[in-house]
């Protein structure tokens, strides 16, 4: 049996009633449809001049086509690669729906309501999540600038999704074992300068020290910047060996601010990532880089269209 041609179609498509709803479903599969050929441009457009993945030599000839990339031989290692080679995405199929479901992911959608929208299976729906949020993520800003805020906020550890558990099993939402920060809690280091440039740092479980606080921003703070934070002790020794400028505000005692000392911009990114957590009913210890990073690149709104979060996937960083 023949089914209806486009020209029929259109004509009751534009003389049926449709509702808001209706509208909205027909943009959401009209958006789903893409040509598989203009991921793949994207693709090699991004991954264009990249050396080989495997010792970094810049000599290359092409060798033949897969699955609709360019594969490329290493002069050097003699090993052979394509765009995807070394990145977060390798291997993964259904190239199709990639743009679709990264529009999924701008819209930060749960695994469920993104595998029903792009047509693939929840379990690949989760895969790719954080396969394109920590391709994406890889790409952070090189330094901070002038007033630095630093601060941390913790979450309970889970985890959600193993096999073996290391201890007893709990409910979600539930409650540590010893009272204050320790070891079940995970922490994840936020500094924020007052432009808005946002780096998250994922330091493991329990309190943050000097030490870590060392690794991840000592790189990052410019030598004439001022570091503000909570006036935790950590803090106070991290700026004393860096030889960095430092104030604190002492929260706990309800000051909060000191004119233009304050920690409230940090604050607030931490308050708009676990109220966009929720959704998500329960984030794993092991994922949690990969969430904060994601609301990261939401919150600088720096990726806006897919094309520019696949790109930012494929590129390789230096």
């Amino acid at each position: 049996m023949q089914g209806p041609r486009f020209d029929e179609l259109f004509a009751f498509l534009t003389a049926a009633p449709l509702s808001s709803a209706d509208l909205a479903r027909l943009r959401d599969w009209l958006d789903s449809i893409r040509d598989p050929a203009e991921c793949l441009a994207l693709i090699e457009a991004a991954a264009a001049g990249r050396p080989c993945p495997h010792c970094a030599c810049a000599r290359l000839h092409r060798s033949g086509f897969a699955s609709g990339l360019q594969r490329y031989r290493c002069q050097g290692c003699r090993r052979s690669f394509n765009a995807l080679t070394g990145t977060p995405l390798a291997r993964l199929r259904k190239r199709e729906c990639w743009l679709p479901y990264i529009k999924c992911l701008l819209e930060s959608r749960t695994v469920r309501d993104a595998a029903l929208a792009t047509g693939v299976h929840r379990t690949t729906s989760f895969r790719w999540r954080h396969r394109f949020a920590s391709g994406a993520a890889r790409h952070r800003p090189a330094a901070l600038t002038g007033i630095i805020e630093a601060d941390e906020t913790y979450r309970l550890e889970s985890q959600k999704g193993s096999r073996t558990l290391s201890r007893p099993p709990r409910k979600r939402g539930g409650a540590a074992r010893r009272r204050g920060i320790n070891r079940e809690h995970d922490c994840l280091l936020v500094a924020r300068d007052r432009i808005g440039t946002t780096l998250d740092f994922h330091t493991g479980r329990g309190p943050v020290t000097a030490a870590q606080l060392r690794t991840c921003l000592q790189s990052v703070l410019p030598s004439d910047g001022l570091l503000i934070s909570d006036g935790a002790a950590a803090y106070v020794r991290f700026a004393l060996d860096a030889g960095i400028m430092y104030e604190s505000v002492n929260v706990r005692a309800g000051r909060r601010a000191r004119g233009a000392i304050h920690i409230q911009n940090v604050n607030g990114w931490h308050s708009r990532f676990k109220n966009w957590l929720v959704r998500f009913k329960g984030v794993a210890s092991r994922y949690l880089a990969n969430y904060s990073g994601w609301q990261r690149l939401l919150d600088a709104q720096a990726l806006r269209t897919p094309a520019q979060w696949l790109c930012a996937a494929v590129r390789q960083v230096q």
